[in-house]
């Protein structure tokens, strides 16, 4: 298994993180692309949401993106996060661990984060990696790596296939809708003639 790479990073809760300071407890760390982005918000706010969850299963919580220290005090802030972000301005550990990619959007290419999620063990491995992440049940399916359950677990990988093979396909049309039946017409007022 890969180890943690070392790092370095400033924390929104005033101290310096290191790579040593993982050891001796598991760590969910997750790799997000912009504070206060609708995306990066739903996932921050779904870790808050099961913090109890993580932390009874002896786990913590670092989120971290390239902003910096002053835009993570205002996602906290704003989002009312209860564990700490990391400011990884210089993409450093982002790069180490691969997470700092080339993107595309509409046409243009640049870097960012690749949004991930790697749970580390106490001895500095990485017992778990998730890459390219989709927000959507993510959180859950952390939770459930962790060991245990997951609250309000979406439907299991196994389970999708047979949903997404329900779907139409191109070749299928819908039902066509049912056309309202005309009103009828109210009959004509007699006129009366003069």
């Amino acid at each position: 298994m890969a180890t943690l790479p070392a790092f370095s990073l400033a924390g929104s809760d005033g101290r310096t993180w290191t790579h040593a300071d993982l050891k001796g407890r598991t760590t969910v760390l997750y790799f997000y692309p912009k504070d206060m982005t609708p995306g990066c918000t739903v996932e921050s706010c779904g870790f808050r949401d099961h913090h109890g969850a993580i932390t009874t299963k002896g786990a913590q919580v670092l989120g971290i993106s390239p902003d910096s220290l002053a835009s993570h005090a205002k996602f906290i802030a704003k989002e009312s996060l209860n564990f700490p972000l990391l400011a990884d301005t210089e993409q450093v550990l982002a790069k180490a661990l691969g997470v700092w990619i080339e993107k595309s959007m509409y046409g243009r290419k640049y870097m960012g984060i690749d949004r991930s999620t790697f749970i580390i063990g106490p001895d500095l491995t990485i017992l778990h990696e998730w890459r390219a992440v989709k927000v959507p049940g993510h959180v859950e399916e952390v939770v459930a790596a962790l060991g245990g359950a997951a609250p309000a677990a979406p439907a299991t990988p196994a389970a999708k296939p047979a949903k997404a093979a329900a779907k139409p396909t191109a070749k299928t049309k819908p039902a066509a809708k049912a056309k309202p039946t005309a009103k009828a017409k109210p009959a004509a007022k007699p006129t009366a003639k003069r």
